[in-house]
């Protein structure tokens, strides 16, 4: 028998509407309110503010170790904007900016990076789940909500938040497909910011993007320009409509970088040049989006001077709650038990008790000098 060719005839779609140029689509341009705009941006503002004052924080010895999110801020609320409070967020361990939209209080991503596992309980009325430090491992879990959100025929979506190298792992592959097998409600969206810590993203994949993996599991898929939050809002707009009318999952390439460190532990310096950092700089989404806004007239600068003076004093307070809260929540250590499981298990019992003495323990150690 001949071999016969087999016609693969998907291509893949690339979106930018506001490029770092300041060049704008119009045609493409989302019709956006401009209390909404301002909203987004005075939340891509209290992230890149925060995200620095962390940095500050933890090189005082104040909180840990944290991964820093800057220049990923518009693929972070340019995807959950168009999200109903009922649909589902699962994030990785870079998408703070997103978590602040959710509405995550700057106190307890205080509170978390100082290691209180308090900060990660979700409350009954809660969409979003806490940070997930395992590469990929929330993505099954997205799906697991997506399909129980079909299986109760609601009409609620989720969305999935991971990394380039996420891609490398079998629970991105095994997520993926059983999402387009069983067409479920859920948006995964890849913030390709080149660098899996060290690893660079020709060492990851052999293929040309990241997106057209869509392509073998048969679900749609397009490529944006991650720091043009107008193009990340497009994308994440259609996907979300696409799931609610249950035409199946979509994945989403972010073409953004990670312009600081993987976490406060890593020295980048070690693996990748300043030039390359220095050019994706001048790409920042934040700047750029606010020169579109102050173009609409949405925005001037006396308007982001007073944000800038009230951002500034929003996280000075949280801060101070925060170190507040910590040696009350200290105390609450046993709490760790109390978010799992409605019974514990024996096996947990035991822990649970063996920790009681050891905090027992150190407190009469304190005690006594």
């Amino acid at each position: 028998m001949p071999r016969n060719t087999i016609e693969i005839s998907e291509t893949i779609e690339h979106l930018t509407i506001l490029n770092e140029n300041d060049e704008l689509d119009a045609s493409l341009e989302p019709d956006i309110a401009a209390d909404e705009l301002r909203r987004l941006y005075r939340c891509m503002l209290l992230a890149r503010r925060f995200d620095e004052r962390l940095l500050d924080l933890q090189r005082q010895g104040r909180i840990g170790t944290f991964p820093p999110i800057q220049g990923q801020e518009a693929a972070h609320l340019g995807a959950v904007a168009p999200l109903r409070p009922s649909d589902w967020m699962v994030p990785s361990f870079r998408e703070m900016a997103a978590e602040l939209w959710r509405g995550r209080s700057l106190e307890n991503i205080i509170i978390a990076n100082n290691g209180f596992e308090q900060a990660g309980a979700m409350h009954a009325d809660s969409r979003n789940l806490p940070m997930a430090v395992p590469v990929a491992s929330q993505i099954p879990h997205a799906v697991g909500l997506a399909w129980a959100a079909k299986y109760r025929q609601t009409d609620d979506v989720v969305m999935t938040f991971f990394g380039d190298g996420a891609t490398s792992e079998g629970d991105f592959h095994e997520g993926l497909n059983f999402a387009a097998v069983f067409q479920v409600p859920v948006i995964f969206v890849c913030q390709n910011n080149h660098w899996a810590i060290s690893v660079p993203l020709k060492r990851q994949t052999r293929s040309g993007t990241l997106v057209q993996k869509a392509v073998a599991y048969g679900m749609p898929g397009i490529q944006v320009d991650g720091n043009d939050l107008l193009a990340v809002y497009v994308a994440a707009r259609e996907a979300i409509a696409r799931a609610r009318a249950g035409d199946g999952p979509t994945l989403i390439e972010c073409v953004t970088y990670r312009v600081m460190m993987h976490t406060t532990a890593d020295d980048p310096k070690r693996y990748r040049t300043d030039e390359e950092v220095q050019q994706w700089r001048r790409r920042d989404p934040l700047p750029r989006f606010e020169r579109y806004l102050i173009g609409k007239g949405v925005l001037t600068p006396d308007v982001i001077g007073s944000l800038k003076a009230e951002i500034a004093q929003e996280i000075q307070v949280a801060v101070a709650r925060a170190e507040e809260q910590m040696p009350v929540l200290r105390a609450q250590s046993l709490s760790v038990f109390d978010h799992l499981y409605a019974d514990l298990p024996p096996y947990l019992k035991a822990q649970k008790q063996m920790l009681a003495e050891e905090l027992s323990l150190s407190d009469e150690e304190s005690a006594n000098g």
